[in-house]
């Protein structure tokens, strides 16, 4: 099958029309016609080749919506015409232990949507079936392909840690990311810290689910909710102050970062020592969690807060993402 994609042919080129042939598809594989695609910073980071492991030409695109078109002859739940979605992950080994633990997003072999093979930005792609993901009914298709790389990877870390309906948790760094973990925290039942360094945005913030803001600039707005907070969720890739937040945890609070912070974090022992707190982070989320989080959002009619840009015109939808002017994902319609 002839696939038309747009692909970056080097590193940090702007992406250009491409075409590709898909062998005969396997029989545990899936080919999705795509209706929609996000656009996430990783992609960035993808075409640029921040973290090493970039090929070219390389067709980027990891938040996929869209519907079955072919499927092997071993392929279990589903058939064509649903409509279905696929993230980050395509394929994982499916007999290590972690696979076999329903932790598939943590599998050593798990094969990345856009790392070694094309994704999204495309009218086609293909995935083993058991990463592609009915739709729930009544979901808005235009507005769910980030909830399969930015929607997940702040909803897990909330199962994860085991946050409570009746805990105090805050959010660190209210873009891509954390505008959803707002969102799913707020209808979690939690109170809701926003942590920003523009109080200017209180207002919207407080409209995304937030119930207090604070300046995490100001020293004494973070000393104001010191040993108050259960849970804090980093969604920023930066260096901040990482003892200054430790602070705001109650005794046995969690830091968790999903943030790919490139610089290491500086974080003294005895900030976490003294009140029994700790400090993890996570990836994505497994198979069924996702199938979950659909659900979530569904029932409480959450989505992402989305810009959408035709296909054709990505390199602008890359260049907005870029400059940070994206409020707050970005969708391209195929």
């Amino acid at each position: 099958m002839k696939v038309n994609a747009y692909a970056a042919k080097s590193a940090k080129a702007d992406l250009e029309q491409f075409s590709y042939e898909l062998p005969e598809i396997s029989k545990e594989h899936v080919d999705i016609k795509v209706s929609y695609c996000g656009l996430c910073h990783s992609d960035i980071s993808m075409i640029n080749n921040d973290w090493g492991n970039s090929e070219y030409p390389l067709v980027p695109g990891h938040e996929i919506v869209g519907e079955i078109t072919a499927i092997g002859s071993e392929v279990k739940g589903l058939k064509v015409g649903d409509k279905v979605g696929m993230g980050w992950f395509s394929e994982s080994c499916m007999h290590c232990n972690q696979c076999m633990d329903g932790k598939q997003h943590l599998c050593n072999d798990a094969e990345g949507t856009i790392v070694g093979r094309h994704g999204g930005f495309a009218d086609n792609v293909r995935g083993h079936w058991s990463w592609v993901t009915k739709l729930p009914d009544g979901i808005d298709m235009s507005k769910a392909g980030p909830l399969f790389c930015g929607g997940i990877t702040v909803f897990n870390p909330i199962v994860l840690s085991g946050v409570q309906p009746t805990d105090k948790v805050g959010v660190i760094g209210i873009g891509g990311l954390g505008h959803m973990a707002l969102k799913f925290l707020k209808a979690w039942g939690c109170e809701v810290t926003a942590f920003t360094s523009n109080k200017d945005k209180t207002d919207a913030l407080k409209k995304m689910g937030a119930h207090n803001v604070v300046d995490s600039t100001d020293s004494k707005d973070l000393e104001s909710i010191a040993g108050s907070l259960d849970f804090i969720l980093n969604t920023t890739n930066v260096k901040l102050d990482w003892n200054a937040f430790l602070t705001t945890l109650a005794p046995q609070g969690k830091l968790h970062t999903v943030g790919a912070v490139l610089e290491p974090m500086e974080i003294p022992a005895f900030s976490m020592i003294g009140g029994e707190k700790s400090v993890g982070g996570s990836p994505l989320g497994s198979i069924a969690l996702t199938r979950k989080m659909l659900e979530f959002c569904v029932r409480h009619d959450i989505y992402p807060t989305v810009e959408e840009f035709k296909m054709e015109d990505v390199n602008d939808a890359l260049n907005h993402l870029h400059e940070g002017k994206a409020r707050f994902r970005i969708v391209l319609k195929a």
